[in-house]
């Protein structure tokens, strides 16, 4: 048996009243379609890793489609087991934890796809910045990329003002797992005066789908927050460090 793991999230602005009512019935469908995982709704959206039998799987999207008047977008992989033992829907501050102001609309043209990303990342002028923690950095990264050594997502922006400067760096290029904490923090970056930032549409999972591991500029594993704990540049487990070694991420991507 396959088990389909799958990420899926959007900046969507949800009435706050209404957030009891979207957690319930994404629970109800979780249970009602054998999916395990996590999803986290927030005034500002939605932000979810999920799991089950294919068939499953499309039931459940199907049925989180109606209740989020949406098209999910989704990233996918397939694994032996289920790297979820639970049910879990919660409702939050934010869907990716920053604790600062963003107006998402500012990243708007910052999205680079993975199949251009490769000539984003090779100019010399270009600085990269990996904007996850430092435990996923150290399973792997992008050539050349820079680890603000982080432990939560929250603690970028103070590396940012202490190593960053808006009238020297002219160009920043992001990154993360599958891309929501760009979403935030490109935005966040234009709000600070940086002229030309760029992210990673998908983030790692989508250029390791899309882009040829002999064209590929990533080097070592992509971490995950599952059982999985890593998973290589074809998206099968990795042979990352023990889970119960690794400080738990404020949020799943």
């Amino acid at each position: 048996m396959s088990f389909q793991i799958i990420t899926f999230y959007e900046f969507k602005r949800f009435d706050p009243e209404r957030l009891p009512e979207l957690k319930e019935s994404l629970r109800q469908e979780m249970k009602t379609n054998s999916i395990k995982g996590t999803i986290i709704v927030a005034q500002e959206g939605f932000n979810s890793t999920v799991c089950g039998e294919p068939e499953d799987v499309a039931a459940f999207v199907g049925s989180v489609e109606k209740i989020l008047d949406t098209t999910l977008v989704l990233k996918s992989s397939f694994h032996a087991e289920c790297p979820f033992r639970k049910v879990d829907v919660k409702i939050k501050p934010e869907i990716v934890t920053l604790k600062k102001p963003v107006d998402i609309s500012k990243g708007e043209g910052t999205h680079v796809r993975p199949d251009k990303w490769n000539e984003v990342i090779s100019d010399p002028s270009v600085v990269i910045v990996d904007t996850r923690n430092d435990y996923e950095y150290k399973n792997g990264t992008f050539k050349g990329a820079i680890n603000p050594g982080t432990v939560k997502f929250s603690e970028l922006p103070n590396f940012v003002a202490e190593n960053l400067d808006p009238n020297v760096h002219h160009k920043v290029a992001m990154f993360c797992t599958g891309g929501i904490r760009c979403e935030k923090f490109a935005p966040y970056m234009k709000q600070l005066g940086f002229d030309e930032v760029y992210q990673l549409e998908g983030g790692i999972l989508r250029y390791l789908e899309q882009v040829q591991p002999e064209e590929s500029l990533w080097e070592g594993e992509c971490f995950v927050f599952d059982d999985r704990r890593t998973v290589d540049e074809k998206l099968q487990k990795g042979t990352g460090p023990d889970y119960s070694q690794i400080p738990k991420a404020d949020n799943p991507e």
